[in-house]
């Protein structure tokens, strides 16, 4: 059939520019000592906002996966950035309060995040089964990306203005251009395939289903448990140092908070590059052969590298590894929901596996704070870890298709 939609590339094109948006909630930490010093807050309490928006964000992707695989991704992005806008620029006018900045920065924006996210992903993943994995990791890599120019934006503008005022021009800028970004998205026609596309699923080792798996019929296969836990292993590594990685300089290396978080803007960049990185090897290799690479790359960082960080380059090397690997978990695991339980409800089935992240969150910075300073058992503990992931993964095997049942015509919405 002729290609009823040749410039499907505004696709992933909208998609990096929603996602520099959400990928905001990354860089908090750029609030948190701002709004100690104004407030009197603990680290401890300046860090439950962001917590809560990470919690939020992956449980409000269920019901935004199971919205827009029946209504289409328009209203579900278009109020994504609703919230967004509403939930940043609430934080800035309350956020003194505790409590306030919890519900506006955690709960509205956190509802809102999870609509943005899964939007364009799942319609990008259902525009481009050609090139799923690659296209895939360019959107989330906007993820990673837009932590980067928070990051460097932020301090400046906290810096000019204040820091909640800041707040409230990241929530009217995010909100405008995710909401805009959002009107444009729309579903291709049922069983869309590009002209001289002809293999459903680039990974050998996972031929597509007989039909799409009901969300339902996906947690009853041992393969999405296998996935999930999985995912929840490689995200709570990267969690970890993603939210420690100046700590870990500071008391290895004797390293200055200046000096330190100059890795974390490293750990930074190359988490973005790891996720269309990830994604391309992974439609040439297979996912499960790429996770498992992954993996090995966390474990080297994690046995031979941050275990003996002693100065800036051995800490920019170790949590570079880490970055690159982690964004390779968030760009092939939507592919992978895809190939094993088919585009029709990716969005709702990859909202589910998405959890095993929002699970993480919690996890693994709490791993850093348990061990107190004790870096090298941490290591130890996320070492093993990854060994049982690696295991998890060797296991993981195609699902067998649930028998057929007629389904309802469906339309691009």
């Amino acid at each position: 059939m002729s290609d009823p939609a040749p410039g499907r590339i505004r696709f992933p094109v909208v998609g990096v520019l929603m996602m520099l948006c959400i990928g905001n909630v990354y860089a908090w930490s750029v609030f948190r000592k701002p709004l100690e010093k104004a407030y009197g807050w603990t680290s401890e309490q300046a860090t439950i906002p962001f917590q809560v928006s990470i919690a939020v964000f992956a449980a409000a992707m269920v019901f935004a996966g199971r919205w827009q695989d029946r209504s289409g991704p328009r209203p579900v992005a278009m109020l994504g950035g609703v919230l967004i806008g509403i939930g940043f620029v609430l934080a800035g006018l309350f956020g003194s309060n505790l409590y306030a900045m919890i519900l506006a920065f955690g709960v509205v924006a956190g509802c809102g995040m999870g609509g943005a996210y899964v939007t364009p992903l799942a319609t990008t993943i259902k525009w481009w089964p050609d090139r799923r994995g690659l296209l895939a990791g360019v959107v989330v890599m906007g993820m990673g990306a837009g932590s980067i120019l928070g990051g460097m934006g932020g301090p400046h503008l906290i810096n000019a203005i204040g820091v909640l005022p800041t707040l409230i021009v990241f929530g009217v800028v995010f909100g405008t251009v995710i909401t805009i970004g959002g009107s444009f998205l729309r579903n291709p026609p049922a069983d869309y395939r590009p002209p001289g596309f002809s293999a459903p699923s680039t990974d050998r080792r996972a031929p597509p289903p007989r039909r799409d798996f009901e969300p339902s019929e996906m947690m009853k296969t041992s393969s999405f448990y296998l996935i999930w836990f999985a995912f929840l292993i490689g995200s709570s590594v990267g969690l970890m140092v993603i939210s420690q990685a100046s700590p870990i300089g500071q008391e290895m290396a004797g390293l200055s908070p200046e000096i330190a978080g100059g890795a974390v803007l490293v750990l930074g960049i190359f988490n973005g590059l790891g996720r269309p990185s990830f994604g391309a090897i992974s439609d040439r290799i297979g996912r499960k052969r790429a996770l498992i690479l992954a993996f090995a790359i966390e474990l080297i960082a994690l046995v031979l590298v941050l275990p003996r960080v002693s100065d800036f380059a051995s800490l920019a090397l170790g949590v570079s590894l880490i970055g690159f690997s982690f964004g390779g978990f968030l760009s092939v695991m939507p592919s992978l929901t895809a190939d094993y339980f088919g585009t029709k409800n990716v969005g709702l089935n990859y909202a589910w596996v998405y959890c095993a992240w929002g699970t993480a969150g919690v996890l693994g910075p709490m791993v850093g704070v348990k061990v107190k300073g004790n870096w090298p058992m941490a290591f130890q503990i996320l070492a093993v870890s990854v060994v049982a992931g690696m295991i998890l993964l060797s296991a993981l095997r195609p699902p067998r298709a649930p028998a057929a049942t007629p389904a309802p015509e469906s339309r691009p919405r």
